[in-house]
């Protein structure tokens, strides 16, 4: 009779959870193609508003690249910032 040889299997699983925020704030009167360089020129006035809210969300499942309405467009990417300006369908990544 043959002797069973033991084997051993790791089982693994892996699970993607994502969190989103957003805020909305005013800004001066400017041509729509100037917003992305007056947001990265004054982060000050968003960036600690929105890691609070960050930090207050809740994890959903998924990577998030498709939730929202956020326009994502990197999906390999770890994490996006974009803005769209409201009333206008104008926005990009920051």
């Amino acid at each position: 009779m043959e002797k069973q040889i033991e084997m051993k299997v790791r089982i693994s699983t892996r699970a993607v959870y994502h969190k989103v925020a957003e805020v909305e704030i005013e800004i001066p009167d400017m041509k729509a193609d100037e917003v992305d360089e007056y947001l990265n020129d004054n982060e000050n006035i968003y960036t600690d508003v929105i890691d609070d809210k960050l930090s207050k969300a809740e994890y959903e499942f998924g990577s998030g690249y498709d939730c929202c309405d956020g326009d994502w467009t990197d999906e390999t990417s770890d994490s996006e910032w974009r803005y769209d300006i409201k009333g206008m369908n104008y926005g990009g990544h920051l």
